[in-house]
């Protein structure tokens, strides 16, 4: 699996053909996601849930049948892990051509964690349906994704710093390791991660947008910190590390993680 270009090619599928997931197509995902691991630690389990039994759907979503939810224990950066390990089934659906798409507020949220059989201690912020993608959108998956702006990505110098938040980084051995981190998905393509590079160390930064603050009882964001983690890390390895170096930043900017490479 070429990951540099499963996470180039990757998109959100809203629409899809309408048929069923293949028994080995589906025994292949219920095993990888048994599989994934975060660099935080923090297990995350994954439960697939047919649409029909459980009476699932999403006004954004047309001719799915099957939809996987995540959970995590409410515990400090539960969210990033969460981020990370789902983007890892995200990506590995992608590549056996199983199309996804995030949704953490289009859907009836008490109904899938009912389904998911949620405790109390745990977060489900994020489903997704999983299905072969239509050759045709459906109307309202164009006008989500036009208006979200899903085809657009910041520059890389407002996105990449060498040394503090003054310097853009203009190159770096790792581009392709960046350039996936620019591919990431985020909730309303918003793009929160900066990054900071001092030495062989890549400090991750979350640059908090205020229509997210405090808006759901957890860091939607946060989530996408995860997910920007995940791409760096699947094309440049390292070891993960929670070491705050101090750098200056403003009020809305917040140290999350570093990566030595």
């Amino acid at each position: 699996m070429d990951m540099k270009e499963v996470i180039r090619t990757r998109k959100s599928i809203r629409t899809f053909d309408g048929r069923l997931l293949t028994e080995e197509d589906r025994k292949k995902l219920v095993e990888y996601a048994e599989t994934i691991t975060n660099p935080y630690n923090i297990p995350v389990r994954f439960v697939f849930l047919d649409a029909k039994e459980h009476g699932l759907s999403s006004s954004v979503i047309n001719g799915e049948h099957l939809y996987v939810a995540g959970k995590v224990k409410k515990v400090p950066h539960c969210e990033e892990a969460f981020g990370y390990s789902f983007e890892k089934l995200v990506l590995f659906a992608w590549s056996i051509g199983i199309g996804t798409t995030w949704i953490g507020g289009t859907m009836k949220r008490e109904v899938f964690e009912k389904a998911a059989d949620t405790k109390d201690d745990e977060l489900m912020p994020i489903v997704s349906p999983l299905g072969y993608p239509s050759a045709e959108k459906a109307e309202v998956d164009i006008k989500l994704r036009e208006m979200v702006h899903g085809d657009d990505w910041l520059d890389p110098t407002k996105l990449f710093y060498e040394k503090d938040f003054s310097h853009p980084l203009t190159h770096d051995i790792h581009d392709d390791a960046l350039e996936a981190v620019r591919w990431y998905p985020s909730a309303a393509n918003m793009q929160p991660c900066r990054i900071v590079k001092d030495g062989n160390a890549y400090h991750f930064y979350e640059k908090h947008s205020e229509r997210y603050v405090n808006r759901v009882g957890w860091d939607v964001q946060a989530i996408d910190m995860g997910i920007a983690l995940c791409h760096f890390m699947s094309i440049c390895d390292g070891k993960f590390v929670l070491d705050d170096p101090g750098i200056t930043t403003d009020k809305h900017t917040e140290y999350k993680a570093t990566v030595i490479v």
